[in-house]
């Protein structure tokens, strides 16, 4: 390399690095431990489901063998527990995009610098693509329906070049952290919420504390 190449660094200011941060903690912790919470709370409230999805996970880790990359990439209804609970509760409940360029769409017009939003929440819920949409159903996402689904109307995570960054990673920690329902099954309490009450300021969350109850998978097989 030339001793004569000239290197350009950019530093970030103080408010940029705090901005990044808090970026980061919303869109690395808050999201995933918030889609965590709602995908324990619709297990809770549906223990056939639960029971289902703990099976699976029994047969591909006999014994509590520790999760792996390939196994849990292996696990079908997983997947399909946790795209049914971003369909219901994605954590961000609108996109907003700036158009580049003057354009037309669907003879509405929309000049360029004008921000777009895309409503993810109501289109999610929509009866139209998703029949009886209030209703928890992980088949939704079997293998036979998943390409049925229009991608413009299931953006947990955006859609395009433009998605999440982080998609693989949160989706692979959930996972992660959904497999340990082998040891564990969660419960109605009289302080869980029945039905869940939301509020979406700035991210979608709980109007309260989902609490639930957690009994050792040993406890109700031996009844002791």
């Amino acid at each position: 390399m030339s001793n004569s190449t000239a290197w350009s660094l950019s530093v970030l200011s103080d408010t940029e690095i705090m901005a990044q941060s808090i970026i980061f903690i919303f869109g690395g912790y808050e999201t995933t431990s918030s889609t965590l919470a709602f995908a324990l709370y619709l297990l809770d409230t549906h223990p056939d489901i639960q029971k289902k999805l703990q099976e699976e996970i029994d047969v591909a880790l006999p014994n509590k063998a520790p999760p792996s990359y390939d196994k849990v990439m292996e696990m079908e209804y997983l997947d399909m527990v946790l795209s049914e609970t971003l369909r219901l509760y994605t954590i961000s409940d609108r996109l907003e995009r700036v158009c580049k360029q003057d354009m037309e769409m669907g003879g509405v017009f929309i000049p360029k610098g004008s921000v777009v939003m895309v409503p993810i929440f109501s289109l999610h819920r929509d009866p139209q693509y998703w029949p009886e949409p209030e209703e928890f159903r992980p088949e939704r996402f079997s293998k036979e329906n998943k390409g049925r689904i229009n991608p413009y109307v299931y953006m947990p995570f955006g859609y395009g070049p433009r998605n999440c960054i982080g998609m693989r990673f949160a989706l692979m920690n959930m996972k992660l952290a959904l497999t340990k329902l082998q040891n564990f099954s969660f419960q109605p309490c009289k302080e869980t919420q029945i039905p869940l009450k939301l509020h979406r300021k700035p991210l979608l969350k709980p109007e309260k504390l989902i609490v639930l109850k957690v009994v050792p998978r040993d406890v109700l097989i031996t009844g002791a």
